[in-house]
């Protein structure tokens, strides 16, 4: 087994090396990883916290707070409440050029509140929970930060290092916001990790998003008595969905596009006056899916057309695909393989064994997969992807990230059984092993000016001939209430 090239000998071993070879000095690498492991415990604790409090987007007070405090205490200059959001936050060290951005997101998500236990047991009924992992992001992402600004202080590394406290990404686009409020102008790399149940870098990938919610208005009129004086909303909500039905055989395959009738009416025997279709479509590519919400709309107006009623669109969301950087992604992948992944403890193992259990089948993976790292590979825009508004920052700033394996292998993001792995130590040990790339990647860019020229070199690559544009209005502010 291959075994990474610092991961420290047992001090009974090493006083056996002659002098020389126990005295060498550390590398860059070796000391960063080194910080990492000096500041884990106050960030594993922060995890835990934050799973504890289970704060839905836009409402994470006090996971925000804690982790301002945390890097406060660290030397981080804090800025607090940018882009119109009360809970985003950005903590800054140093000064000049360049400048490395550091994404979090401590968001949860409704429903998920789950023990950290292998079987279904809500700490609360219906409550959030992190079935996405986003107390081990945002509390890694910030152990990283600490730890490289550690490593910058030690050796009087010049630059600007920044994290990004970033709210709402389930679905109320945070980092959209702070796009627009001009918040990553200036910087010139931004790395990120997210929680999953293996070791991989981030190259590109997820699938680009558009949300809205079209509100009909018709007619309100006794069903039985005067049908004929009616014009029903809810018929211009079947009217459209069965238009979107239609419309599936001539969009990609890798389209998605799903909706519910979030509003159907009052009463049966009372013609609608008003009714609501609540619709995402997705596409692996911005620019498609850019023409296909154009179509979606026309099928809406067509709607409202065939019944007589009127159409309000309210878009509530959008964010872009992640744009790959082959520069970053091969130091990335590099830096990863020498971090390396971890194994089990028994305790573990028998967690892993009785979680799996409640997977489908065919669901489960081989345990042992979290001490390996993925192969590094092109995004294949045919595999099964999910959404991110990390996207709209690649499409700003070039942009790299990588998955660590915090959940049991074969558990999916969005889960129960993802949110016990994240409150627990197997989430605990992934989400160091995350830390340690980003700060390793992170001295990197610090030390090496033409990595940066290389990536901003493949950035302009990526998007020759592609403009940036989101959905979401110009002119709208974040719906901070968009869970409730």
């Amino acid at each position: 087994m291959w075994v990474p090239r610092f991961r420290f000998l047992p001090t009974a071993l090493a006083v056996l090396l002659p002098l020389t070879a126990a005295s060498q000095p550390l590398s860059p690498h070796q000391q960063v990883v080194e910080l990492v492991d000096q500041h884990s415990v106050p960030y594993v604790q922060a995890s835990k916290a934050i799973w504890e409090y289970a704060e839905l987007g836009y409402h994470e007070d006090k996971s925000s707070a804690l982790l301002q405090h945390h890097l406060q205490e660290a030397g981080f200059r804090i800025e607090a409440g940018v882009a119109d959001e009360p809970t985003a936050f950005i903590a800054t060290y140093g000064q000049g050029g360049p400048i490395i951005g550091i994404l979090g997101e401590f968001d949860a998500l409704p429903g998920l509140s789950q023990a950290a236990v292998p079987d279904r047991s809500p700490l609360a009924a219906a409550a959030p929970g992190h079935g996405c992992g986003h107390n081990l992001l945002g509390a890694g992402a910030a152990l990283a930060a600490v730890a490289l600004k550690d490593y910058m202080q030690k050796n009087r590394v010049a630059g600007t290092l920044r994290y990004y406290g970033t709210p709402a990404e389930e679905g109320g686009d945070g980092k959209v916001y702070m796009v627009r409020a001009g918040l990553f102008r200036d910087v010139d790399v931004v790395l990120h990790w997210h929680p999953a149940d293996r070791n991989s870098v981030i190259n590109g990938g997820a699938l680009a998003i558009t949300s809205a919610k079209f509100l009909f208005h018709g007619i309100a009129a006794h069903a039985a008595f005067a049908p004929e004086r009616g014009r029903s909303a809810l018929d211009a909500v079947m009217l459209m969905g069965t238009g979107i039905e239609f419309m599936r055989e001539h969009v990609p395959s890798n389209t998605r596009i799903h909706y519910i009738v979030s509003n159907g009416g009052a009463a049966p025997n009372i013609v609608p006056d008003t009714a609501e279709l609540f619709l995402y479509a997705r596409s692996p590519s911005l620019t498609t899916l850019d023409g296909i919400w154009a179509r979606i709309e026309k099928i809406g107006q067509g709607a409202a057309m065939m019944t007589e009623t009127t159409l309000d669109i309210k878009i509530t969301g959008g964010d872009a695909n992640i744009v790959a950087n082959d520069a970053l992604a091969k130091v990335a992948q590099k830096n990863l393989e020498e971090v390396g992944g971890y194994r089990y403890t028994a305790e573990e193992n028998h967690f892993s064994e009785e979680l799996q259990k409640s997977l489908p089948p065919g669901g489960a993976r081989d345990p042992g997969s979290t001490a390996s790292i993925q192969p590094l590979r092109p995004f294949d825009p045919n595999e099964p992807a999910a959404s991110t508004d990390v996207g709209d920052v690649s499409w700003n700033v070039p942009t790299i990230g990588f998955t660590a394996a915090t959940f049991v292998p074969g558990v999916v993001a969005h889960t129960w059984q993802a949110a016990a792995c994240a409150g627990m130590s197997i989430g605990q040990r992934g989400m160091l092993v995350a830390a340690k790339a980003l700060a390793v990647t992170g001295a990197d860019l610090f030390s090496n000016p033409q990595l940066i020229q290389d990536a901003k070199k493949d950035f302009a690559h990526q998007l020759a001939g592609k403009t940036y544009k989101s959905e979401i209005p110009a002119g709208q502010k974040p719906l901070l209430d968009y869970r409730f």
